[in-house]
């Protein structure tokens, strides 16, 4: 169901990791790293290329293709078979604690007999480790932080990956005779970050059919249940979907009904009762009578309330905000004008300037800023000299894709003490300056809020990038005083940002709801280092909606004369 990039991109990745595991090459391992981003992050379909058109991707040689095109052909890769088997399958269960690299798991292994989290989390309360060179009281407490952040995870899944496969079942579904009307519903209509399951409608008098068409489709792997009116299956990549079908009367009911949350669910069915109604997935009825069902809408209106955006539905106020008639006009990703953190082959990006710019431009966007990472990030070896020139280009593409505006940025790195990478007189010459922590996340909490402000009163800081640094089931965010940075971007006139990778979504929804309520601004960006990237900021415009944020919250919705106004010191 993914594309076939991402599949060899896991591929390749996991082979990597095997690879460190066993204590192989690190040049390699960082090779095969790097073929995996770059056919990951390639618009070119990888099963349509021979040898040569895959060696055209960056990164990718004649070994690494050789195994692509074995994976594409058999759906195995010898190589990759054959490390399998020679690391413990325990040792690769380890590497996916947070923190825990591949060595030091071989390490636990080797040494403790340590094989599963479970057997982890008993040696670390006896405190087995303390005997082992390299482990202590702070590794034992990074390393039950890290069990947390992957237990709480758990199988809930990117809505990035869940938003491909409903759209996918809901577009196989809707093209079955007899359906009125078809989508998805639950958390990833709510464009909650990450998705336990799928719920998927269907509004039709005939289930039948399509509930056969679900168990047929090529990518159901189980069933696990197969009703007149429900029907549960696993996909093949162990992700469960809920299909329900309803009438076309109940149509609105039910979306309503499934797709919460509980809470606002509870909220609702309660001021229907004090109208005498009653509320179900079936309609809302007066009596026996169904007064309101075939939309959302009208179910709404009949409780005397406006449609509430499913992002909003998670009891936060919506229901007394809509009663008030002052719920937000929500920010929509096609308010954005344009993109304000993205990269280029320069630095870590997967591809050249100009193919970055005519993706944009293909987007329709009125101007868009290229702000590759600064030098103080020492693996991507930048220079003065080499962000002059790369300005130089910049300024002759401007305007040459449908008149669209280039702005050229860096993103700078804050250091342990607030201190970026380049003075104040190399920093004006910048158009846009985002600034963003990379390094030391395990400062404590006085010392991160102390950078971070300290970031935000530079003159020259236009957004503070990735703020919190998380990393969706990997990494933890960082420990600061997150109202105190809240207060000095709103005194320094500093945007945050809301990182739209599906990884990151940084801020989060509840950190924008509360940012927003110190009056600061925000940046709604991609940081894409690929053209595929580009149309991330769909997640991030939800998590805007789920802070409440409207157009005039999100700089990038701007015309580019009040976004240049803001962007002046």
């Amino acid at each position: 169901m993914a594309r076939v990039n991402d599949e060899v991109e896991a591929l390749l990745q996991e082979y990597a990791d095997l690879i460190a595991i066993s204590g192989g090459d690190a040049f390699k391992v960082r090779a095969y790293e790097k073929a995996a981003r770059s056919i990951g992050g390639s618009a070119l379909d990888v099963s349509t290329l021979d040898a040569k058109g895959l060696k055209e991707i960056p990164n990718v040689g004649a070994s690494i293709a050789e195994k692509v095109l074995d994976y594409l052909h058999t759906g195995h890769v010898p190589a990759l078979d054959e490390v399998r088997t020679a690391v413990p399958a325990g040792v690769r269960e380890l590497t996916r604690i947070p923190g825990l690299g591949p060595k030091r798991a071989m390490l636990l292994h080797e040494r403790l007999g340590v094989a599963t989290v479970d057997e982890l989390l008993d040696a670390i309360h006896q405190e087995r480790l303390r005997d082992l060179r390299g482990f202590g009281e702070k590794s034992e407490e990074k390393l039950l932080a890290g069990i947390a952040l992957m237990q709480k995870a758990g199988s809930r899944i990117l809505i990035s990956a869940a938003t491909e496969i409903a759209e996918q079942i809901t577009g196989e579904l809707a093209s079955v005779p007899g359906v009125v009307r078809c989508a998805y519903a639950g958390s990833l209509r709510r464009m909650r970050e990450t998705i336990g399951d799928i719920d998927v409608l269907v509004a039709s008098e005939r289930p039948g059919p399509v509930m056969e068409a679900l168990v047929g489709l090529p990518y159901t792997a189980d069933v696990l249940a197969h009703g007149a009116k429900k029907t549960s299956v696993r996909t093949t990549k162990g992700l469960q979907v809920d299909l329900r079908v309803l009438p076309p009367a109940s149509w609105g009911a039910g979306l309503q009904y499934f797709t919460g949350s509980k809470a606002h669910n509870v909220r609702t069915r309660a001021l229907a009762v004090r109208h005498g109604l009653k509320l179900s997935e079936y309609g809302l009825f007066d009596g026996d009578e169904r007064c309101a069902g075939e939309t959302e809408e009208e179910i709404y209106a009949r409780l005397g309330l406006p449609w509430i955006p499913p992002p909003l539905r998670e009891d936060r106020g919506e229901i007394a905000a809509g009663l008030r008639d002052e719920l937000p006009d929500l920010v929509t990703e096609r308010d954005l004008r344009g993109d304000l953190h993205t990269h280029t082959d320069l630095t870590d990006g997967l591809a050249p300037l100009e193919e970055m710019v005519a993706a944009a431009a293909g987007r329709g966007y009125a101007y868009y800023a290229v702000t590759d990472h600064a030098p103080n990030l020492f693996m991507q070896r930048m220079t003065d000299e080499k962000m002059l020139a790369q300005r130089e280009r910049v300024r002759a593409l401007d305007r040459t894709h449908h008149g669209m505006r280039l702005l050229h940025g860096t993103e700078l790195n804050i250091g342990p003490d607030g201190e970026l990478d380049w003075p104040d007189e190399f920093l004006a010459g910048f158009d846009l300056c985002v600034a963003s922590v990379h390094s030391h996340f395990g400062l404590d909490r006085r010392a991160q809020t102390r950078r971070l402000v300290r970031a935000c009163e530079n003159p020259y800081v236009h957004v503070i990038g990735h703020p919190t640094t998380r990393r969706i089931g990997h990494r933890p965010g960082i420990d600061a005083d997150f109202d105190e940075v809240f207060r000095a971007c709103a005194r320094t006139g500093t945007a945050l940002e809301i990182n739209s990778h599906p990884e990151r979504l940084d801020l989060c929804d509840e950190d924008v709801l509360r940012a927003k309520g110190f009056g600061v601004r925000f940046a709604v960006d991609s940081d894409a280092h690929s053209p595929t990237h580009l149309p991330y900021v769909r997640y991030g415009t939800g998590t805007a909606q789920r802070g409440w944020l409207t157009k005039d919250d999100v700089i990038n919705t701007w015309p580019l004369t009040r976004l240049r106004a803001f962007l002046r010191p």
